[in-house]
């Protein structure tokens, strides 16, 4: 090399560690900081504040009941759901003083149903079965159905036929069918065994929807340019395509839940749920419906938390939903 060549040469004024810490600066700086809960609320709609308000309270008393029952035995300031309120009470030794179908009081904010049982105790109670459902369903769809669906839609292929021809085989099926075979085999109409049958037919539609959005995230910059340099595809699918993808399939989850809890009723109106006298919603508007016209209010009151509870989950998972497409164009 020569005097002069060795003039020319560009010199790089800093070593590559100096480089590589300053590209990490420079991404630290530039990934945008995630929004507490506190500052996503103040951030939505009015009516989507409402929505997030009950569902937090449905969320609270089904806690509290179930608290009042397997931990504290009924020692809560909440009345047992199947205690007949005008019938022999064990606690105190005579007869309690309530009625049939009596319209709301200060002992019974919501009145009694045909056999003197509190109508708000059952309806908090209820709401313990509808929440336990919806999150069995959704853990099953976003664990199960958001791996499946991110991993086919990363690799592609064969792996991407058999799995989603699987999923359709599962879509095809009959749920009712599915879970009346299963009642038959276990003999027994439990909350686990439903909502074990639930969250697995609710898969194939998590798989469909985050295979769609890994499909769209597998032809981004950042996912080509990490297979350019040699990164792992496992390492890529955890990494990049999951996290970004997940949003998506949380926010899918919220309106899915609203979906499975009027199954759930469905299946309780039909008498295919839990066990009586397990209150559900569902089977709380079927044993009021024969007295509509005596008391109108045992099907009104049940019937509205059926209806504002999945209401606001799909008000709250449309919101949500175009808030992670939002954020996802900004990447």
């Amino acid at each position: 090399m020569t005097a002069l060549d060795a003039q020319t040469e560009p010199v790089s004024p800093v070593g590559p560690d100096a480089v590589a810490a300053a590209q990490r600066r420079s991404t630290a700086i530039e990934r945008p900081k995630r929004a507490t809960p506190l500052q996503v609320f103040r951030q939505m709609p009015f009516v989507i504040k409402l929505s997030t308000i009950w569902l937090l309270l449905i969320f609270g008393g089904a806690i509290y009941a179930k608290l009042d029952t397997v931990v504290f035995n009924d020692a809560l300031p909440l009345q047992n759901p199947n205690l007949q309120t005008n019938n022999f009470n064990p606690a105190t030794g005579e007869f309690g003083d309530g009625e049939p179908n009596e319209s709301w009081s200060a002992q019974h904010w919501l009145g009694t149903d045909t056999i003197a049982r509190d109508t708000f105790a059952r309806i908090v109670h209820g709401a313990w079965v509808s929440l336990i459902i919806a999150m069995v369903s959704a853990m099953f769809g976003v664990i199960v159905g958001g791996f499946f669906g991110s991993l086919v839609g990363f690799v592609r292929g064969r792996t991407e036929t058999v799995t989603m021809a699987a999923m359709d085989v599962i879509l095809a099926f009959p749920a009712l069918i599915l879970l009346l075979a299963m009642v038959s085999i276990f003999e027994v109409r439990s909350l686990t065994v439903i909502a074990l049958v639930i969250g697995f037919l609710s898969i194939p539609t998590y798989t469909r929807v985050a295979r769609a959005g890994s499909l769209a995230i597998s032809q981004r910059e950042f996912v080509l340019a990490a297979r350019a340099i040699g990164t792992k595809p496992m390492k890529i699918l955890f990494r990049e395509v999951i996290p970004n993808v997940l949003p998506t399939v949380l926010s899918y989850a919220m309106v899915a839940g609203a979906f499975v809890i009027v199954v759930e009723g469905s299946l309780s109106f039909l008498g295919l749920s839990v066990q009586l006298p397990t209150a559900t919603w569902g089977n709380m508007i079927n044993q009021a419906r024969g007295n509509l016209k005596v008391n109108f209010a045992q099907v009104f009151w049940p019937s509205m938390a059926l209806v504002i509870t999945v209401l606001s989950l799909n008000s709250v998972g449309d919101w949500l939903q175009k808030r992670s497409a939002h954020r996802a164009s900004a990447l």
